[in-house]
């Protein structure tokens, strides 16, 4: 295999990236001075040799832990688990103050994810430690992230903490007649009175 098809290749195992596309990016570097090549694999071997997942939380950081864990400000008592560090940042953007809890996936046991592949051994321990008042579930609207809030859900049953999750509705802006069967029902559970 050439250098410029292992490349290709290596391209196209990222998510979202097709065979033409990696290929298009392979290309594009290909015409590219050769200093842009290599600032993109400095970059990237510095990415894999200093990040790594927080010890408190599971969220990606360079130091002894993320910078949400090392914030003085946040409501340590209000924990919201996700599946992946990059619906940190977009929970963050949202307002959310709390502290995080990264699972590291999502039980998906046709993958092989099982409850051991993720994060609950940590999620006990926090809940254990008794200052959590509150865990807020933000796991993805699929099937899998269904599942694993449920899960977490059980396991947090009668430990004297509130479990809420995030409220699922419809996209401002769509039209009812495409919105997915399971959003319509959820919408239609969760509806409010108007006042």
């Amino acid at each position: 295999m050439s250098v410029i098809e292992a490349l290709v290749s290596e391209f196209a195992r990222l998510p979202g990236i097709g065979r033409k596309t990696a290929q298009r990016l392979t290309y594009h570097l290909l015409q590219q001075p050769p200093e842009r090549s290599l600032r993109l694999a400095e970059a990237l071997d510095e990415v894999a040799r200093r990040v790594h997942p927080c010890p408190e939380c599971g969220n990606l950081c360079e130091g002894d832990r993320c910078e949400v864990c090392g914030d003085p400000r946040r409501d340590a008592t209000l924990l919201c688990v996700v599946e992946e560090a990059s619906t940190v940042g977009a929970l963050d953007r949202a307002g959310f103050r709390g502290r995080y809890l990264v699972l590291g996936g999502r039980l998906s046991p046709l993958d092989g994810v099982g409850p051991e592949s993720l994060r609950l051994g940590l999620l006990a321990s926090k809940v254990e430690a008794g200052t959590i008042r509150e865990v807020v579930l933000a796991t993805n609207p699929s099937i899998e992230g269904e599942a694993t809030a449920t899960y977490v859900q059980q396991l947090l049953a009668g430990r004297g903490i509130r479990v809420s999750r995030l409220a699922r509705g419809l996209p401002m802006g769509g039209d009812l007649e495409y919105v997915d069967g399971l959003t319509l029902s959820h919408a239609l559970q969760a509806r409010q009175e108007v006042p």
